[in-house]
């Protein structure tokens, strides 16, 4: 799919400089790739503290199964 985007041509070309890209799609690709693993791990992190566990389970005895 073509997308025209309007970006900041000093932040493209530096992104593209430090990241040693060969392209300007390759660094906005980079760039998406990042942004989208950060939110997934937002997310996740958003999760810790509200969900309950079980303090008496053994993962060890889970593996110990056949």
């Amino acid at each position: 799919m073509a997308t025209n985007l309007q970006i900041d041509d000093q932040l493209i070309l530096k992104a593209v400089k430090l990241g040693g890209h060969n392209t300007k799609k390759a660094a906005v690709t980079q760039a998406l790739i990042e942004y989208i693993q950060y939110l997934e791990k937002q997310k996740i992190l958003a999760l810790f503290g509200t969900i309950e566990f079980d303090p008496d389970y053994d993962y060890k005895e889970q593996r110990n199964r056949v």
